[in-house]
């Protein structure tokens, strides 16, 4: 349970903006976003400051794709560089998060604002993940195609299960979030504020002032920790599209986790209790926010019960 008045990151999934993978029409969005923006809008009529951050795997996708056809159909168009196309993709799930958030505040008669702040997450050109580039984007290619787009435009690409090549970028850590004091600057005066979408623009820091986007994604996971830290927030709540983490997941031992403790987080993670590319990245954020500072928490539940768990109902609460 979380004291009233806290200062919350949350973290929103996929589900949390389109609850039909098939449909990824803006239509069905925007009224996913509705029926997410009812729970946020709970923890905010309860007096918390809540700071909202979401994911963009589907979206920049649809972007990178639309930007791909087109410039096969027509050689003479450029392709968007991918930095923009993830600026572009935080823009307008911003646009439908805070359309749907103000609205059911209104309806509550909750005098606040919300925005959305395009956010820059500065990252290391040594980070690893630069090495090796494993995560895929955009359109399917033959290998044809593939090779040429690698010769012409520089880009990686891989083969994705038997069902062509995609091009793939890294996924580097977050370092620093370039707009967290703008975020702490709205939300100390009382505005609702959706930041760090995607996980933010990866830029490299040159100097003097001089951000250089770069063609990367960041785990929001991740960026929301990183933002969390940094707006010295009192609960990191990441919601997913189970109501609490299990160990022996899918099996008949499988074991429903209400609390636990860095050690026994630690000690699942090593018994490989958590899938890489699901659970894993949400209990590495999940710790790494907890042991930043005495004293703070993080929730992992589904979106639908985010109410009950923070009023320690449900969920999973890791602890320090």
């Amino acid at each position: 349970m979380v004291n009233k008045n806290s200062r919350i990151v949350i973290a929103l999934g996929g589900n949390a903006l389109q609850a039909d993978p098939k449909d990824t029409t803006a239509k069905a969005q925007i009224q996913t976003a509705k029926d997410t923006a009812k729970p946020i809008v709970d923890l905010i009529q309860d007096g918390h400051e809540v700071i909202i951050a979401h994911g963009n795997g589907p979206q920049v996708g649809q972007i990178v794709a639309t930007y791909e056809t087109a410039t096969a159909a027509n050689k003479d168009l450029p392709i968007m560089p991918f930095p923009e196309c993830g600026a572009m993709s935080q823009g307008y799930i911003g646009y439908h998060l805070q359309q749907a958030i103000r609205e059911e505040m209104v309806q509550r008669e909750l005098k606040k604002e919300v925005g959305t702040v395009v956010t820059q997450v500065v990252v290391d050109e040594k980070d690893p993940g630069f090495q090796n580039p494993t995560k895929p984007v955009g359109s399917f290619f033959n290998e044809e195609e593939a090779k040429n787009l690698e010769k012409e435009m520089g880009f990686v690409m891989k083969e994705d299960s038997g069902r062509g090549y995609r091009r793939v970028v890294a996924s580097p850590e977050p370092v620093d979030v370039v707009e967290a004091p703008m975020v702490r600057t709205l939300v100390d005066n009382g505005h609702v504020v959706i930041t760090v979408g995607g996980g933010g623009v990866p830029v490299l820091d040159r100097g003097n002032g001089v951000l250089e986007g770069v063609p990367a994604v960041i785990d929001k996971d991740f960026a929301s920790e990183k933002v969390a830290e940094i707006l010295d927030a009192d609960m990191l709540i990441i919601l997913t599209a189970v109501e609490k983490v299990a160990i022996n997941f899918g099996t008949p031992e499988e074991k429903e986790l209400s609390e636990i403790t860095i050690g026994e987080a630690k000690k699942y993670m090593e018994e490989g209790h958590f899938a890489p590319g699901s659970m894993l990245p949400k209990v590495k954020a999940a710790l790494k926010f907890v042991e930043s500072k005495p004293g703070r928490k993080t929730l992992i539940t589904s979106l639908e019960k985010a109410k009950d768990a923070i009023e320690g109902k449900t969920g999973t609460t890791i602890v320090n």
